[in-house]
């Protein structure tokens, strides 16, 4: 097992990097290249709840700050219900600071109007993913709307507290045999905390595994609070190890919900050790 003592001195260059992000931009992009000439396939994304207590301009001077470019937009800062206007004003700021809206979410679905309502605004928003929480009796309604607008939704698990999706495997099992536009958002911090190993989940559930939401927590129990990746309890090396083997083709966004008022120097500290995870794995 990778420990965070074997990892420091990656971790230590990826941080040191965030002062280079107009040099890295590169770097960071689905297809970019490491030192060996071997082709990155976890690029690091921003998952939008992460800047709950920041605006746009904030938000978007941290991921630059940080060189990620990757960011799934939550209704903070982009309204469900904005004019076309302001959705193309927002997405040029964005587009402006050298960040890709691969996603929009989490959005929660508790009646049909609110599946319509997060279809539309996800086609008005131009992106192919939700991430969302529809309820379960929803499910058969948003598989409709996945078929008829071919916009693919990840349900995200949100912990042993969640009486809907605590778990990936709840979301899995419900999903398994439906559409294969409809799939998971694994939140691993929360899967931990359910009793789930990252890892093992990533490689049981890979056939609907779209997006992951990483972070670390301190106990792989209900009480379990979250912390800078590697400071706590994931296996981060296993988790790379095991989304190489499946060919994980989505984004590793980080959703850091310490310190939210002032979350740089922990987003910084998170990416650059799993960053640096990710490097030394994929030597």
């Amino acid at each position: 097992m990778y420990t965070r003592r074997n990892f420091l001195f990656q971790s230590v260059i990826g941080l040191a990097a965030t002062s280079l992000a107009p040099l890295l931009t590169v770097a960071n992009t689905r297809h970019s290249k490491s030192a060996a000439g071997k082709t990155t396939s976890l690029p690091v994304g921003i998952a939008g709840y992460t800047f709950a207590k920041l605006d746009l301009d904030q938000s978007l001077a941290i991921m630059k700050r940080v060189a990620i470019n990757y960011l799934s937009i939550k209704d903070i800062h982009l309204p469900i219900n904005s004019s076309p206007e302001k959705i193309k004003e927002v997405l040029d700021k964005i587009s402006a600071a050298g960040v890709k809206v691969y996603a929009v979410g989490v959005i929660y679905m508790k009646t049909k109007e609110a599946v319509d309502e997060a279809f539309e605004y996800a086609k008005r928003v131009g992106v192919p993913l939700i991430v969302g929480v529809p309820t379960p009796e929803l499910i058969d309604y948003a598989e409709e709307k996945v078929k008829a607008y071919n916009i693919r939704l990840a349900i995200h698990n949100h912990g042993p507290e969640d009486k809907l999706y605590p778990a990936p495997r709840i979301v899995y099992d419900l999903i398994k045999n439906r559409d294969s536009r409809l799939g998971l958002c694994m939140d691993i911090g929360h899967a931990t905390r359910a009793g789930e190993n990252p890892a093992q989940a990533a490689l049981a559930y890979h056939t609907r595994l779209f997006d992951l939401h990483i972070k670390d927590v301190t106990a792989a129990q209900q009480d379990g609070k979250a912390v800078e990746i590697g400071r706590g309890v994931i296996d981060f090396a296993a988790l790379a190890l095991a989304l190489d083997k499946i060919k994980y083709a989505g984004i590793c966004s980080i959703e850091f919900e310490k310190d939210m008022q002032d979350p740089l120097a922990g987003i910084a500290e998170s990416a650059g050790y799993f960053r640096g995870v990710v490097h030394t794995v994929e030597k």
